[in-house]
Protein backbone atom coordinates (compact mmCIF):
# COMPACT_ATOMS: atom_id res chain seq x y z
CA UNK A 1 0.00 0.00 0.00
CA UNK A 2 1.62 3.45 -1.22
CA UNK A 3 1.41 6.39 1.13
CA UNK A 4 1.61 9.81 0.80
CA UNK A 5 3.64 12.30 2.91
CA UNK A 6 5.18 15.97 3.13
CA UNK A 7 8.40 15.67 4.20
CA UNK A 8 11.22 17.90 4.67
CA UNK A 9 14.97 17.30 3.83
CA UNK A 10 16.60 17.48 7.03
CA UNK A 11 20.21 16.63 6.04
CA UNK A 12 22.62 14.86 3.52
CA UNK A 13 25.09 12.76 5.52
CA UNK A 14 28.61 12.39 3.57
CA UNK A 15 27.06 14.04 0.83
CA UNK A 16 25.20 10.95 -0.68
CA UNK A 17 21.85 10.18 2.25
CA UNK A 18 19.23 12.22 2.41
CA UNK A 19 17.31 12.37 5.66
CA UNK A 20 13.80 13.25 4.81
CA UNK A 21 11.29 13.28 7.86
CA UNK A 22 7.95 12.71 7.63
CA UNK A 23 5.07 15.59 9.11
CA UNK A 24 1.84 15.17 9.82
CA UNK A 25 -0.26 18.30 11.47
CA UNK A 26 2.74 20.07 11.91
CA UNK A 27 4.71 17.40 13.64
CA UNK A 28 7.71 14.90 12.59
CA UNK A 29 6.17 11.41 12.67
CA UNK A 30 8.67 9.34 10.99
CA UNK A 31 11.84 9.09 8.67
CA UNK A 32 13.71 7.77 5.38
CA UNK A 33 17.26 7.61 4.46
CA UNK A 34 17.16 7.96 0.46
CA UNK A 35 20.23 8.46 -1.66
CA UNK A 36 19.76 11.50 -2.81
CA UNK A 37 20.10 11.52 -6.31
CA UNK A 38 16.55 9.29 -6.28
CA UNK A 39 15.31 13.36 -5.41
CA UNK A 40 14.59 15.94 -7.99
CA UNK A 41 17.94 17.67 -8.89
CA UNK A 42 16.38 20.97 -7.49
CA UNK A 43 15.22 19.26 -3.94
CA UNK A 44 18.61 18.07 -3.42
CA UNK A 45 19.79 20.49 -0.39
CA UNK A 46 18.41 20.75 2.87
CA UNK A 47 15.66 22.08 3.92
CA UNK A 48 13.90 21.34 0.49
CA UNK A 49 9.97 20.17 1.07
CA UNK A 50 8.31 17.07 -0.82
CA UNK A 51 5.65 15.04 -1.09
CA UNK A 52 6.62 11.83 -1.37
CA UNK A 53 5.11 8.26 -2.02
CA UNK A 54 6.21 5.27 -0.08
CA UNK A 55 5.60 1.43 -0.36
CA UNK A 56 7.03 -0.98 1.96
CA UNK A 57 9.87 1.82 3.48
CA UNK A 58 10.90 2.32 -0.20
CA UNK A 59 10.82 6.25 -1.70
CA UNK A 60 8.62 5.39 -4.93
CA UNK A 61 7.97 9.01 -6.03
CA UNK A 62 8.60 12.56 -4.99
CA UNK A 63 7.81 15.62 -6.43
CA UNK A 64 9.56 19.00 -4.88
CA UNK A 65 7.41 22.17 -3.76
CA UNK A 66 9.36 25.01 -4.10
CA UNK A 67 6.52 27.14 -2.49
CA UNK A 68 6.26 25.38 0.70
CA UNK A 69 9.75 24.99 0.53
CA UNK A 70 10.29 28.99 0.71
CA UNK A 71 7.32 29.44 3.14
CA UNK A 72 8.79 26.75 5.76
CA UNK A 73 12.43 28.05 5.94
CA UNK A 74 10.83 32.05 5.95
CA UNK A 75 8.83 30.39 9.43
CA UNK A 76 12.06 28.74 10.60
CA UNK A 77 14.15 31.87 10.25
CA UNK A 78 10.89 34.03 12.25
CA UNK A 79 10.62 31.22 15.22
CA UNK A 80 15.37 31.24 14.98
CA UNK A 81 14.49 35.51 15.33
CA UNK A 82 12.11 35.15 17.80
CA UNK A 83 14.50 32.70 20.05
CA UNK A 84 17.63 35.29 19.42
CA UNK A 85 15.66 37.96 20.71
CA UNK A 86 14.38 36.38 23.93
CA UNK A 87 17.84 35.05 24.78
CA UNK A 88 19.28 38.60 24.23
CA UNK A 89 16.98 40.28 26.51
CA UNK A 90 17.83 37.81 29.26
CA UNK A 91 21.64 39.55 29.21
Amino acid sequence: MTKTYIATLDRIVDGQTAVLLFEEDDETVDQLDVDVTTLPPEAQHEGAVLEIAVEANELCEAEYLPEVTQSHNESVQERLDRLSTKLSEKD
